[in-house]
């Protein structure tokens, strides 16, 4: 009876084991969960949503624009961050009047948010040109108006990536697939840029 019992806590304690180095793996190089905090990536994601991050074989040279990231914060790497990436490497952002231009072509955002319609001021409405260094992103909040984003702070590097939002979970009603809209640009805006105008690097 002693042996079986023995036996019984030996098996307890392997499973225990076993479930936590997968769930430290899968934390480590798969999935990781994360919690919203604050209305910057509103309507997309609101305050309270419970969110799953995509991280295996998730680097600089898979992401996509359009994609909502998690990465640590560039100032403060104790933080992670969740934003939308708008420049990829080697583009030129520049935004007028609340709207963002991509390599002079107007980028069509169906999910953002303007609270503030009727003030504009830099670099919240107007910024840039800048170029966007390589191996670096450039990324906005969808509550455009109220979002503390690069237009403040500068880009992501790549090493501050830790991966892809692919899953609302909690609460219930708002459980969804998270997917980066179809890229679009409006054929009648363009602007033209003039190379010295470029402020490559600076923010």
């Amino acid at each position: 009876m002693k042996g079986k019992h023995l036996e019984w806590i030996k098996e307890t304690v392997e499973t225990v084991v076993i479930a936590l180095v997968l769930a430290f793996l899968i934390r480590t190089f798969v999935v990781q969960t994360f919690w919203i905090p604050s209305g910057s990536m509103e309507p997309t994601l609101l305050v309270g949503d419970r969110i799953m991050a995509y991280k295996l074989f998730y680097g600089i040279s898979k992401v996509k624009r359009g994609d909502i990231l998690i990465f640590k914060f560039p100032l403060d790497p104790r933080k992670d961050f969740v934003k939308r990436v708008i420049g990829l490497p080697g583009d030129t952002i520049e935004i007028r009047d609340k709207k963002v231009y991509i390599n002079g072509k107007r980028l069509i955002e169906p999910y953002v948010f303007h609270s503030d319609r009727w003030n504009t001021g830099f670099p919240r409405d107007e910024y840039g040109p800048v170029k966007v260094p390589p191996g670096s992103l450039f990324v906005l909040g969808d509550n455009r108006d109220s979002s503390e984003d690069s237009r403040y702070w500068g880009y992501v590097p790549q090493k501050n990536i830790i991966g892809e939002v692919f899953l609302i979970y909690w609460p219930p009603w708002r459980v969804r697939i998270v997917k980066p809209p179809p890229i679009k640009f409006a054929r009648e805006e363009t602007l033209s840029f003039f190379p010295q105008a470029l402020l490559a690097g600076i923010y």
